[in-house]
């Protein structure tokens, strides 16, 4: 049994190419839900104070540690609803780079393996041009409210993301070696 999604639950079957995506929000979502660090538990940090929802499934790959100090986040397509908690086996297509309130913030972005409308689908330039201007749309407005700036950068693909993801798998070896 699996004690705590962060530390326990496998990265992924062939990282960085295939990895698991630990979905903590599900797509279309204002409910701003993460794991807890510490007790390894699904907890609601906030409610989005805008009027937008989460263009995609939110949550993180496991066993990675980004430059931010927290799992590598990464957004995943899917055609039907994912529950929080639920480890996707997920096909890395690009990342989005953003600015959060002065510190770097990668979003990896997937397509889950198992759903047959995203085969085919290798690189984010591939994704509907409407897709990836909600997404961008989505992150450079959804803390506004807040009176917090987010500044996002345009998606790069898959080989990018690959090295970042293989740099958190990384950091978070040398962060936590006896997990």
């Amino acid at each position: 049994m699996i004690q705590h999604p962060w530390h326990e639950a496998s990265p992924g079957p062939n990282p960085p190419h295939e990895v698991h995506a630990l979905v903590e929000i599900p797509s279309g979502s204002k409910a701003k839900f993460e794991v807890d660090k510490d007790s390894g538990l699904i907890k609601l940090d906030r409610v989005l104070f805008a009027s937008a929802h989460y263009p995609a499934h939110y949550g993180f790959i496991p066993q990675t540690l980004g430059d931010d100090k927290d799992p590598l986040d990464i957004l995943v397509l899917c055609s039907e609803e994912v529950p929080p908690l639920c480890l996707v086996p997920a096909r890395v297509v690009g990342v989005m780079r953003m600015i959060d309130r002065g510190e770097g913030d990668e979003k990896i972005l997937a397509v889950a393996s198992g759903d047959r409308s995203f085969d085919g689908i290798e690189h984010v330039s591939q994704l509907p041009n409407s897709f990836r201007a909600e997404l961008t749309h989505f992150f450079s407005v959804y803390k506004q409210l807040e009176k917090k700036e987010v500044r996002v950068e345009e998606p790069e693909g898959p080989e990018v993301a690959k090295e970042l993801i293989l740099r958190a798998l990384d950091f978070y070896k040398q962060k936590f070696p006896k997990i």
